[in-house]
């Protein structure tokens, strides 16, 4: 069974949201994410700086298995990426609420994590 920590929230797209303590929204993907992709290979994140959209593909997970995208759930502009996974993309699958997050993202307007689902919601939908 799948793990969910209780004090993230979650889309359907098998991404986590935590918020910082400074307001920033650290983002990555979940222990069903990597469990169904595999051995990670590969992770293509986008450079601090660059602003999206909800929904818009902001990297890629490559596997054994097959390809991903990545799609952030929130507006705005990414200020940290996860470097250690250049050389260690395997964190993704040891620990994927930890060291294996992907982006810290400064959100628009980060209420908006409120309106994702919470680990029982996302656990019930797989």
């Amino acid at each position: 069974m799948s793990d969910a920590p209780e004090d993230l929230r979650y889309t359907k797209e098998h991404e986590w949201v935590r918020t910082e303590e400074d307001g920033l929204l650290v983002v990555g993907i979940t222990d069903h994410a990597q469990e169904s992709l595999g051995d990670i290979t590969f992770v293509d994140l986008p450079q601090a700086g660059n602003r999206f959209g909800i929904g818009e593909v902001f990297g890629v997970v490559e596997s054994v298995k097959a390809a991903s995208d990545l799609f952030l759930p929130v507006v705005g502009e990414v200020v940290v990426v996860n470097h250690a996974l250049d050389a260690s993309p395997e964190k993704v699958n040891e620990e994927p609420y930890g060291e294996g997050w992907m982006v810290k993202v400064k959100a628009d307007d980060p209420t908006i994590v409120d309106s994702l689902l919470t680990a029982t919601e996302y656990l019930a939908g797989l």
